[in-house]
């Protein structure tokens, strides 16, 4: 099993939602999804926790893409714009620092029309334990 279709399996609460990964590579991982009428809070634009859930997928596959179980220990994301009902999210997340235990990681989340919606940094710790995978993708 590769490790996008592992995430895009166990990790229920992503999958719930209708967030998939769509491409992992060593350092980079990009998850999608489509607000639908769900996704919506009280205000009526996308609730802030589908667009963490979103972000966050894309930062597991990213920490564990060097093929060790890495967990996120902490994480800080800004909404810049609202996203609405229809939009089409992209979560892009990019490894600034390989650390051997602590890497680091910056997401941004833009929607169809390349509008930056959130942006978020993510901190995760390294365990000596392998990843059940065969390859990323």
């Amino acid at each position: 099993m590769t490790l996008l279709e592992r995430l895009n399996t166990t990790d229920r609460f992503a999958a719930s939602i209708g967030a998939q990964l769509t491409v992992v590579r060593e350092g980079y991982a990009k998850a999608e999804m489509t607000i639908e009428e769900h996704h919506l809070n009280g205000g009526n634009v996308c609730q802030g926790g589908a667009i963490y859930t979103l972000a966050d997928l894309s930062f597991a596959a990213v920490s564990n893409s060097h093929g060790l179980l890495t967990l996120g220990i902490a994480n800080n994301i800004t909404f810049l714009k609202s996203a609405q009902l229809g939009d089409h999210l992209i979560a892009e997340c990019t490894e600034t620092f390989n650390h051997h235990k602590l890497p680091y990681c910056d997401i941004k989340v833009t929607n169809q029309k390349d509008e930056l919606i959130a942006v978020m940094t993510g901190l995760s710790y390294r365990l000596k334990q392998e990843m059940e995978i065969d390859s990323l993708m």
